[in-house]
Formats: structure tokens, sequence, C-alpha cells
């Protein structure tokens, strides 16, 4: 299992950006509307992410893979990949959760990303809704 996210942040290796690119394991989850500007934000950190093991939902890990990213996919939103996602954050299997949300839009798969975002807060997992939180975390970690 890697390591979580708080110890990263006390690793004595913290300052050395190779260790951290080997160990960080980042969840990418994107809602219809927001996915080309997932895909935007992970070009402009390509160099940053290319050492990460990235995972994602099924159609946004399609169009992850479509720019040129190695990512594993699970099941789309809808059909299980939120869940999917959440069950790896409650077995601490993942560093940090980037979930670009459309807040204006319903989502039949809503109780899952309730859970989701839930589990990230109860198992202390960083969570980024959106690009802006997305770059103070990778920035924070870099």
């Amino acid at each position: 299992m890697l390591p979580n996210f708080n110890a990263i942040l006390t690793n004595p290796y913290r300052n050395n950006s190779f260790f951290l690119y080997l160990s960080m394991r980042i969840a990418l989850i994107a809602h219809d509307g927001k996915k080309a500007e997932m895909v935007a934000f992970l070009l402009g950190n390509k160099q940053f992410l290319q050492g990460a093991s990235l995972v994602a939902t099924g159609t946004t890990g399609g169009h992850i893979e479509n720019a040129g990213l190695k990512v594993t996919k699970m099941l789309s939103g809808p059909l299980g990949g939120d869940a999917q996602i959440a069950a790896l954050v409650a077995t601490k299997e993942l560093d940090m959760v980037i979930f670009f949300r459309d807040p204006l839009d319903k989502h039949p798969h809503e109780p899952d990303v309730l859970m989701l975002m839930r589990l990230c807060d109860v198992h202390n997992i960083p969570l980024a809704t959106n690009p802006a939180t997305a770059t103070l975390l990778l920035k924070g970690i870099q």
C-alpha cells in the first residue's frame, strides 16, 4: 500500500521531488461538463503527474488517455466508478482526489458523489473540486 498524503508531508524525503512523483496515487474524476477542463488542467501539470499513479472513472479516464497520460480506469461514475474510488479512499490507497464537479447540473449518482466526498473527510484525504484548489494541492507537495 502506498503512503497517504499525511505521511508524505512528514516524510524526510519531502523535498526530493523524485520520491514524491513515485509515491503519489491520485484519483481523477470530472463530470461531463468539466472533462475538457480536467484534461487542460492535467496537460498543464503533465510533468508532475507523469510520475504519479493516476486512477480515474471510466469516461474521464478515456479522455485522460486520449491526452497522452497513463491512467488506470475504473467504471464510469454513474455505473459505480465513484463508489470504486470511494473504496480506494476508505482503504487509504489514494493520496489525493481531484474531482471537477459540475454543481449546476443534476447527477443520478449524486449519493455516490456525496459518499466519496464524505469518505475523503473521514479519512483525511485531500479533495480538490475545482482547478484552483487542485493547483494549490499540487504546488503544496512540489
